[in-house]
């Protein structure tokens, strides 16, 4: 079985692979921990679905918050006894990075577009809904260009609040109406609706740049209800980033027998 894990800005996922097939996942919170409270974690995790630790041959990490690198690789290699890959613009991720310094790439980015070209076709945007909300391009001919950063959801309203007393705290839903007639509803309105013409009117410019439209693929905690919204957004792929990780692993694992049933 091969463990997975992407680490971002507010969560973290982890999901269990047995061959091409995703067993099951978890969601945290992204926080600082020792290794050894990233090793108990992973153990009570394994206990829930009834999986050993030696049942775990293989672990890859996707991060895009390097102080938590080196704690849950010792983590992994201490509990689990296994050295866990990190995804970086370094390894052969069969696709070609046409980004300008791709170090800089978010490694969740790049796992994206490992997984949709595969699973998706070209050209392709991706959406993720995360703290930041990110498009990722990737050409007709599969390669990944760059794309674009905004705040997330989740960020935009804290600096909301942050900064007017007054307003209330709004659960993210979308209204009826994008007209509020009350102070909940506007605020509802102006997050939602306003984040769903922010993806439509970035999809419409990558599009006129292309000369090409194409797929557009979303993903992240709030996908699904900002997709509702959208007028571009094609289909949401909750595990794209957890698919794109298993793939990296294949091209990458240094004994490939350890792993039967793993595939591109």
């Amino acid at each position: 079985m091969l463990l997975v894990i992407d680490v971002g800005n507010s969560n973290t996922v982890i999901g269990i692979y047995d061959g091409v097939e995703l067993l099951t996942h978890w969601r945290l919170i992204s926080k600082g921990r020792t290794a050894d409270e990233i090793g108990v974690y992973l153990l009570n995790l394994l206990a829930t679905v009834s999986i050993k630790p030696d049942e775990i041959k293989g672990a890859i990490l996707s991060s895009v918050v390097p102080p938590l690198d080196a704690v849950i690789r010792e983590g992994v290699q201490n509990y689990l006894g296994i050295d866990c890959m990190r995804v970086s613009s370094d390894m052969d991720l069969g696709i070609e990075i046409r980004y300008s310094s791709p170090s800089e790439v978010g490694a969740d980015r790049l796992v994206n577009a490992v997984a949709g070209v595969k699973k998706h076709g070209t050209p392709l945007i991706i959406v993720d809904f995360g703290t930041a909300i990110t498009l990722d391009i990737i050409s007709p001919d599969g390669a990944y260009l760059g794309g674009t950063i905004s705040p997330g959801l989740v960020t935009g309203m804290e600096a909301l609040f942050g900064k007017t007393a007054k307003l209330p705290q709004v659960s993210l839903e979308a209204p009826s109406t994008v007209i509020g007639n009350n102070t909940i509803g506007s605020i509802q309105a102006g997050i939602m609706y306003g984040n769903a013409g922010l993806v439509d009117f970035l999809v419409t410019k990558t599009w006129d740049e292309l000369d090409q439209k194409g797929k557009v693929i979303a993903t992240g905690g709030h996908a699904d209800k900002i997709a509702a919204l959208s007028r571009t957004i094609d289909l949401v792929d909750p595990w794209i980033t957890l698919e794109g990780l298993r793939m990296i692993f294949c091209r990458n694992c240094p004994d490939p027998e350890t792993m039967p049933g793993l595939e591109n």
